[in-house]
């Protein structure tokens, strides 16, 4: 099956073709760096670092992602605790790798900061000045809308619908502009803020025309692939093309994605409503892996409703997953497994067909997830099989090649296991205690010290672990 993904703005799905053949140029909004990084930022980055991961699987892909380290939010968070904005969006950018790191989110292959790109921005204002989309007033410069027929054409508004500030990014007290819709490229500067030097005076770029100037500077003028969050299409992917395409005469992107809110009783979750849970307010209670599941059991596109519930759900569900990708780590020896190197796709081919026809599908980790848990859940159940009666209900080379399969499959969604996932807390006692207590039971048996031995057994009973004695003289265990 081709690689079909749904355009932004052609509204329909699109077979997926790159600009150059085996290459794929990428890029995605990022983090606005002024404070910790919610469910709904997760979301955003599981869901693109997916996409990056399968597009991996076909084609070289270049991907890049932006940082946004000069804006209003910032300069107020800076103010507010009385240090500077680069202190601040240093403070922050820490924060998000040590977020992105947990929830096993690739590195991009380049994050271009808005401060370390303003030449390239103040010569992307310029050009359009002197084609005369863009106009200085009073310090400040602005991209003239009207002057762009097609304005609107991601979004499907209409000028004359349209209000200004949207999204709380467009200057809404700007005396000079010509019209009240347009946008600035150019801010002056205001005592105390930072400032950078420009033919229009002192001042720092608006919000938008940083990341035109950062695709153009790292990927050309036409990339593959352009992505962000639903809210980002009006207004800051509106202004992209408006500015890019007004400036180079090309498309600035073939496709436009976009992911869809995490919802809280009903609404988008978000710092301005003041209903967002942090990513590491998460991290205390659930595995990164389990809230990554929880991003990726809904399509891309489709709003996910966050509830306690859900999340305990697909922390159950990881679990069963985690099992299955630690298959190879707990039972290879036994099974006379001698390379557990993940195969490559074309070896395993079949066995994913339909997991690839779903991903093939705009990405629908929804219906691609069920292909997983059924490789999970029967390697699962072969584990108990070892695990109580030291058999397998299948042979060894069909369990190896349903290990492969689910592993291609995990790795390819972004899921990494380890076997010290099992041994940081579960029913109280950790996976290396449970050995070292059997131990002593053996010790104790071959001293005839049956007492000690039963009491072993019984302890661990009471903190629901099972032992299964083997005629070897060797004992297997079993949470339940």
């Amino acid at each position: 099956m081709t690689l079909r993904i749904y355009n932004t703005l052609t509204r329909h799905k699109e077979e997926f073709v790159p600009l150059e053949s085996g290459i794929v140029k990428m890029y995605v909004c990022g983090v606005t760096v002024y404070d910790y990084c919610h469910l709904g930022h997760a979301r955003a980055y599981v869901v693109w670092d997916m996409i990056r991961r399968y597009l991996a699987t076909k084609y070289q892909v270049q991907f890049v992602q932006n940082i946004t380290d000069i804006d209003d939010k910032i300069l107020k968070r800076a103010q507010e605790r009385n240090t500077t904005m680069q202190a601040i969006a240093d403070r922050y950018i820490a924060a998000y790798d040590e977020d992105m790191a947990k929830l096993n989110i690739a590195k991009a292959d380049d994050y271009p900061r808005a401060t370390e790109t303003i030449p390239e921005i103040i010569a992307l204002i310029q050009q359009l000045i002197d084609r005369d989309y863009a106009y200085a007033s009073g310090g400040d410069v602005y991209y003239a809308v009207q002057k762009f027929p097609s304005y609107g054409k991601l979004s499907g508004r209409k000028l004359e619908d349209m209000q200004a500030g949207a999204s709380g990014r467009v200057d809404e007290h700007g005396d000079e502009k010509r019209y009240p819709f347009d946008f600035a490229l150019w801010k002056s500067a205001k005592p105390t803020e930072p400032f950078w030097e420009s033919p229009w005076g002192n001042g720092r770029p608006g919000w938008h025309i940083e990341c035109s100037a950062m695709v153009r500077s790292r990927l050309g003028e036409t990339i593959d692939i352009h992505a962000g969050g639903t809210d980002l299409q009006f207004p800051h992917h509106e202004n992209e093309i408006a500015q890019s395409e007004a400036a180079y005469a090309k498309p600035l992107a073939q496709y436009w994605m976009h992911n869809g809110f995490v919802n809280i009783d009903g609404e988008k979750m978000s710092k301005s409503l003041n209903n967002f849970t942090t990513i590491r307010d998460l991290f205390v209670h659930f595995d990164p892996m389990a809230i990554r599941l929880f991003i990726l059991q809904a399509q891309y596109r489709q709003p996910i409703d966050f509830t306690e519930e859900a999340i305990k759900a697909a922390t159950k569900g990881w679990e069963t997953i985690r099992d299955g990708m630690l298959f190879a780590a707990d039972f290879a020896e036994k099974l006379g497994w001698q390379d557990i190197e993940l195969p490559s796709r074309s070896v395993i081919a079949q066995a994913i067909a339909s997991f690839e026809e779903a991903m093939d599908d705009d990405f629908n980790t929804s219906v691609a997830l069920s292909h997983v848990f059924e490789l999970a859940k029967k390697l699962r159940s072969e584990r108990n099989s070892l695990l109580h009666s030291g058999k397998t209900e299948q042979s060894s080379e069909t369990l190896f090649k349903e290990w492969q399969a689910l592993s291609y499959m995990a790795n390819t969604l972004g899921f990494v296991a380890n076997i010290s996932d099992r041994a940081e807390v579960k029913d109280g006692i950790a996976d290396a205690q449970i050995e070292d207590l059997i131990q002593q039971r053996i010790e104790a048996k071959k001293a005839k010290n049956y007492q000690e031995g039963d009491r072993i057994r019984d302890e661990l009973k009471s903190l629901g672990i099972n032992l299964v004695d083997q005629k070897d003289g060797t004992t297997l265990w079993i949470r339940v």
